[in-house]
């Protein structure tokens, strides 16, 4: 067997290591010497790079890396970044932070995706300003050292290509005094000052100039992304009698309503026709009545698929109005991306190559032992339906974007495979770039961060069953100091057609509450399936799924029933709308509360001139008191200094006097208190 040889083997007299493969290892030799500035722990940098990371139009995008360079040179770096919608990169001077560490920040103004890089150089003018100062200082003769500076703005007049006409009469000006004046004295001042060394910041030679190896991704969404309460409903049930199926006039009288809660988001089940065939009846049964309107999830029949809409619901004319209505009422309709089919639907005919068939003949139902669905069959997406199913599912998107829509909620999408929702999210974003996308994937924690990665652009999250004290602080850090921040927008929803939570089965109005201000203060992106306003928790015994559901029948609700907790909704939505800080996600900080049934928090905006806490009891059941602390220090106050706040619940203000404090909050009166600090010296 032969081997290649080792280095000591090849080596001869007549023939040294060096003079083998000139060419390639002079290449190789260049290309190293050249990258002589080290960039690298670049962050965000999701997986390599080889994913994007995400902002929202308006956010200022940071970046970090480790820069160094060997000796004592001086170094600066610059982070470079490109629109699709421009020609030329754009630059950001980075800062450094210490230990090797640089950061840059710049604004992200378009919905659309960027690309950004790193860029770091020695600066030899910095590095000969730095040595001439400390000579100068030590009454050392600069003669020489002038004369290097002057040399230095020559070659920098000959080569830099940055040089505007007002610099270079400067720069002239500069070399023409060192020329004549080396003993004056306004000379070395000016030389060694803080305009020259700005001047040869902009416009000097970057030597040994290395560029980071990636191109990394951003992608930038609209504002709604990041920000936004969603409130769901059955259209079917909006007629208020369950005796007649609801329409999409009756869901455009009942805007007001939702409106006036302060939702901007209303979210629709699918919409789509009904299957007949193994149609649901009343809480989940197998045999329907003739009555039984069915789970809208079960899509498809005679009267079309997932581009049609169901008869009894109205025509695309009535839809258009209702979009077109909930905009002028200052609200966005999301639809539900459900790709599951009825055994009527039209495709089984018409693509029998999409679906899985049994060895007798039988399409294959869906299946989830022990529960059946016999109402709905799945589709598979390779063999014969690679490529034309994954170009019908994104079809549909863009249809229903073409009618208006550009926001979806995707059910289970962890079902399906994850290379077609990178593919089909892409391609509706290309032509949309205002396209929203929520994953409803309560699922394991690396296929829930994956989807995110791949491009959703918001994420169910494990919220729904978070209830402690420490679930809540542990699974909120880690959804906002970890890399996860950079691509996981969480939409914290309180409940759901499928999902009635033990926690609100068992906790009255106050467990309401709680939740609701949870959910609204700690996410960005919020929402509610309605009757949670109403307390609504009647369940199946021994499951989380709600007794009567509307997945399967017609309900009418009392939307003034006694118990309600409309006010509350419609504060903590006037309170995000109103505070900066709360239009945020990554800002959360948890302070001391000595009680583990209290959770006590904070989130300000960056110059804490809006600065919100949060004490919420967590005990649905008994009144619960702690001692807190005041974030005094976030201001740079003393512990024993007072501060002015404003009760944000009561309207009323107050003045705290040292640094710990005391809250009682009983579950039969409000189970939360939220605070609003002013800042030293700012009026109310």
């Amino acid at each position: 067997m032969k081997t290649s040889p080792t280095l000591q083997q090849s080596r001869t007299p007549t023939q040294p290591a060096a003079s083998r493969s000139p060419a390639i290892k002079d290449e190789r030799l260049l290309a190293l010497a050249a990258d002589r500035v080290v960039i690298e722990g670049v962050s965000p940098e999701i997986d390599g790079g080889r994913f994007p990371a995400k902002a929202a139009v308006g956010d200022r995008f940071a970046v970090e890396a480790d820069i160094f360079c060997d000796g004592h040179d001086k170094i600066d770096a610059a982070l470079l970044m490109w629109r699709a919608d421009q020609e030329d990169w754009s630059e950001v001077r980075m800062a450094p932070l210490g230990n090797d560490r640089w950061r840059a920040e710049t604004t992200v103004e378009a919905n659309t995706r960027y690309r950004y890089t790193i860029v770091a150089w020695r600066d030899l003018f910095a590095s000969w300003r730095d040595g001439a100062t400390k000579k100068h200082a030590a009454g050392q003769d600069l003669r020489l050292e002038l004369i290097e500076g002057r040399e230095l703005i020559e070659r920098t007049l000959e080569e830099s290509d940055r040089i505007g006409e007002g610099d270079r009469l400067v720069m002239e000006r500069l070399v023409q005094r060192l020329t004549h004046e080396l003993d004056d004295a306004d000379l070395l001042a000016d030389l060694l000052g803080d305009a020259a060394a700005a001047l040869m910041k902009r416009v000097g030679l970057r030597t040994n100039l290395s560029r980071y190896p990636k191109e990394l991704e951003l992608v930038v969404d609209r504002r709604a992304a990041v920000f936004s309460a969603w409130y769901e409903v059955m259209p079917r049930s909006q007629s208020g009698d369950p005796a007649r199926h609801g329409t999409f006039d009756d869901v455009i009288a009942r805007l007001p309503y939702v409106r006036d809660l302060g939702f901007d988001v209303l979210y629709f089940p699918p919409i789509h026709p009904i299957g007949r065939k193994n149609r649901k009846g009343r809480n989940n049964a197998l045999t329907a009545a003739a009555t039984d309107p069915g789970s809208p999830y079960a899509i498809g029949s005679e009267e079309g698929g997932h581009d049609a809409i169901h008869p009894e619901l109205g025509t695309f004319d009535d839809f258009a109005r209702l979009v077109d209505a909930a905009r002028e009422h200052g609200l966005e309709v999301a639809l539900d991306f459900a790709i599951q089919c009825s055994p009527d639907h039209p495709w089984i005919k018409e693509h029998p190559e999409w679906f899985d068939w049994r060895p007798d003949g039988t399409i294959k139902f869906a299946e989830n032992p022990p529960k059946k669905y016999e109402d709905i069959v799945n589709v598979h997406f390779y063999r014969g339906a690679l490529p034309s199913l994954w170009y019908a599912l994104r079809d549909v998107v863009l249809f229903w974007a073409g009618k208006g829509v550009r926001i979806f909620r995707v059910d289970n999408p962890h079902t399906k495979p994850v290379p077609f929702w990178e593919w089909m999210i892409r391609e509706v974003q290309d032509k949309y770039p205002d396209a929203i996308f929520l994953a409803e994937a309560f699922t394991r924690p690396k296929m829930m961060k994956r989807l995110a990665k791949v491009g959703f652009t918001q994420s169910y999250s494990y919220f729904t069953w978070r209830n402690t004290k420490s679930e809540l602080t542990e699974y909120m850090t880690e959804l906002t100091r970890t890399d996860a921040r950079h691509v996981m927008r969480p939409n914290f929803f309180v409940n759901t057609p499928d999902i009635n939570p033990f926690f609100l089965q068992t906790s009255g109005r106050a467990g309401f509450q709680t939740r609701l201000v949870l959910a609204a203060s700690l996410a960005g992106n919020y929402g509610v399936y309605n009757g949670f306003e109403l307390c609504e928790a009647e369940a199946i015994p021994g499951k989380e799924e709600y007794l009567n559901s509307e997945k399967y029948e017609i309900r009418a609700w009392d939307w003034d029933r006694p118990g309600h907790i409309r006010k509350d909704i419609h504060l903590m939505n006037r309170l995000r709308r109103n505070n900066p800080a709360l239009q945020q996600f990554a800002n959360l900080v948890f302070y001391n509360a000595w009680n583990d049934n209290i959770l006590y928090y904070g989130k300000m905006t960056e110059a804490k001139d809006n600065f919100l806490l949060f004490a919420v009891n967590l005990d649905p059941h008994n009144p619960q008191g702690a001692d807190f602390e005041v974030p005094l220090w976030e201001f740079g106050l003393p512990d024993h200094a007072s501060i002015d706040g404003e009760d944000l619940v009561t309207g009323q203000y107050f003045t705290w006097s040292g640094k710990v404090q005391h809250v009682w909050l009983d579950p039969r009166e409000r189970p939360y208190a939220i605070w609003r600090l002013i800042r030293p010296g700012e009026p109310y």
